[in-house]
């Protein structure tokens, strides 16, 4: 397999765990269990960000997203 290929799988696989990520913390209702998937979708984003399959702007973005989903679950 060329170089190439597997670079692109590896990061589609990795932009795929990154939405998922995403969307456990945008199905929760509950603002104290967001807030522990919120965690975890920070770790992964990070992870992303550092690794470069995401710009470090478009890493943040999704993040501060997420945290106002987040924090806008109890008002």
């Amino acid at each position: 397999m060329k170089t190439a290929a597997k670079a692109r799988e590896r990061n589609r696989r990795d932009r795929a765990r990154c939405r998922t990520a995403e969307k456990r913390v945008l199905q929760v209702s509950d603002q104290a269990v967001a807030q522990d998937k919120l965690s975890s979708a920070y770790t992964t984003i990070d992870r992303m960000a550092a690794k470069g399959i995401l710009h470090p702007r478009t890493a943040a973005r999704r993040k501060a997203r997420l945290a106002r989903h987040a924090n806008s679950l109890n008002s």
